[in-house]
């Protein structure tokens, strides 16, 4: 038994299989309710807390010990995709698999934006960090096709509605400052499929580069395009502070 598995024993089973990095807790609970955990030889249950001396296989196959935690910081280049897809050579999978430690990205960004994207084994903090009750920080830099101006600034802010088939949509008021003639900062609290740009849309504008520099207080910084590196203990103190 690692020193991870020591600190944590007594956790209910979906949560000790979002500490392992298997997938996150919500993720979790589902293979329980669909009857493909089992623990130490009998169906799972989601009541069951676990210990380092138990068994616990997921599609008969043996989850192993808690690993480290690791928690690093991906500058993902424009043309990547978020999507774990091993047959796809633009996707973050091809990423994923030269790490020496099964990770997995903290929410994604879309294939034409770039910046700052979490990949850990961390279960319960991505799901945290994810919640949308939770109100997390995220900034973004954004360039648009033409000029911007004061009530532009002033409507992003304030809230923006727009529809997708039958789906209506409503931002958050967030933060928002011009940092150019055709660029601005903003800070959101929620992740809405593609938000930014559709928020520039219904204000007759589109996006021409779209870069998410901080999460938090953690900062993209002058991490190059395709790189990536570990975050120090004051970076995870603060994500796990806020998560």
């Amino acid at each position: 038994m690692n020193d991870v598995t020591q600190q944590i024993e007594g956790l209910r089973l979906a949560k000790w299989i979002a500490h392992s990095g298997y997938c996150s807790r919500r993720a979790a609970s589902r293979l329980i309710s669909d009857n493909r955990v089992s623990l130490n030889g009998r169906p799972a249950s989601h009541t069951d807390l676990v210990c380092g001396t138990d068994t616990i296989k997921i599609d008969d196959t043996l989850l192993n010990d808690l690993p480290a935690r690791c928690y690093l910081m991906y500058h993902k280049p424009v043309g990547i995709d978020c999507n774990n897809r091993p047959d796809d050579p633009t996707s973050l999978y091809q990423i994923l698999k030269t790490l020496p430690q099964r990770l997995f990205a903290v929410g994604r960004l879309d294939k034409d934006s770039s910046g700052l994207l979490l990949l850990t084994n961390d279960g319960e903090l991505c799901q945290r960090l994810l919640h949308p009750n939770y109100y997390h920080n995220k900034t973004y830099l954004v360039a648009t096709d033409k000029a911007i101006n004061a009530d532009f600034i002033r409507q992003m802010a304030t809230g923006v509605s727009w529809q997708l088939g039958q789906n209506h949509y409503q931002s958050r008021p967030c933060n928002v400052e011009a940092r150019g003639p055709q660029q601005f900062e903003i800070v959101l609290t929620q992740g809405l499929h593609r938000q930014i740009r559709y928020m520039c849309k219904a204000l007759g504008y589109r996006v021409s580069a779209l870069k998410r520099i901080m999460i938090g207080t953690v900062l993209l910084g002058d991490l190059a395009a395709g790189q990536y590196r570990e975050l120090n203990q004051q970076e995870i103190r603060d994500l796990q502070k806020h998560g």
